[in-house]
């Protein structure tokens, strides 16, 4: 099964924010956007998840709230927020907030959590897969009621992404609330994942084409790229890594995107 969203194709970067100082990545950022990137990303960890264990690091949100006043023309996000790290109620007030700082260009990219030491240096219970998704499918209904009560509201229907690929519970998370799903799949995994989530959109009353397919496309070569769009990818993703940030493979990735939607 394919996704039949209707989109042009776009190009996300995620700028890891760890081996660099601020300043880098606030660098990479103008560059990102200069270089005419749809997302810029970050991701939400406290510590490098490559490289030297202790590298330099710095934390997400706070780094969202500052992309909001550098851009004028991205969207961004974390790729992706830690559910078990904050409030539901708490993450929809920052993420209503960014999205008034930002005009309206906020992405509010979700998952589970998965990184144990992240957990255990910051005093948050690690539990198991299945609890740290079970606390996520109740957060997510919990932060969008918040959405409807703030005042003032979102300037639009803040866009959800959820990250992950597990067919019992994660898929059946996207069904109910994403706007875009995010995987690492390859070709032949992203067709079998599509049939799973196709399901339980139908169990839950939900059209696939409403949701956004998302890819990530470091170590991918075009052919393969070619492939996933074929089945419905709209969104791909570049990860870069500190301290140099190489935009080399995005800037190429983008020419492939003008091909693309030309």
């Amino acid at each position: 099964m394919t996704s039949t969203a209707n989109h042009n194709v776009r190009i996300g970067v995620q700028i890891a924010p760890q081996h660099a100082q601020y300043s880098k990545i606030r660098d990479t950022l103008t560059e990102v956007e200069a270089r005419g990137a749809d997302i810029a990303f970050n991701w939400d960890h406290f510590f490098p998840l490559t490289g030297e264990p202790d590298g330099l690091h710095f934390e997400s949100w706070t780094i969202l709230a500052a992309w909001a006043e550098q851009t004028t023309t991205l969207e961004f996000g974390a790729l992706v927020n830690c559910n078990s790290y904050r409030n539901a109620d708490l993450q929809a007030d920052m993420a209503r907030t960014i999205d008034h700082i930002s005009g309206g260009r906020f992405i509010f990219g979700t998952g589970a959590g998965w990184f144990e030491r992240d957990y255990q240096e910051y005093g948050y219970e690690f539990g198991t897969p299945g609890t740290r998704l079970n606390a996520l499918d109740a957060s997510l209904g919990r932060i969008e009621a918040r959405w409807a009560r703030l005042n003032p509201p979102p300037t639009r229907d803040i866009p959800v992404l959820i990250g992950g690929g597990g067919e019992k519970k994660t898929l059946r998370i996207v069904a109910q609330h994403a706007d875009i799903w995010h995987s690492f799949s390859n070709p032949e995994v992203l067709e079998h994942k599509l049939g799973v989530l196709g399901a339980w959109c139908d169990e839950v009353g939900r059209d696939l084409s409403e949701i956004e397919i998302s890819t990530e496309l470091r170590g991918r070569t075009v052919d393969d790229a070619d492939a996933l769009y074929d089945l419905g990818t709209r969104l791909f993703t570049v990860g870069i890594f500190g301290p140099d940030y190489d935009l080399g493979q995005a800037t190429d990735w983008l020419a492939w995107r003008d091909s693309k939607n030309a």
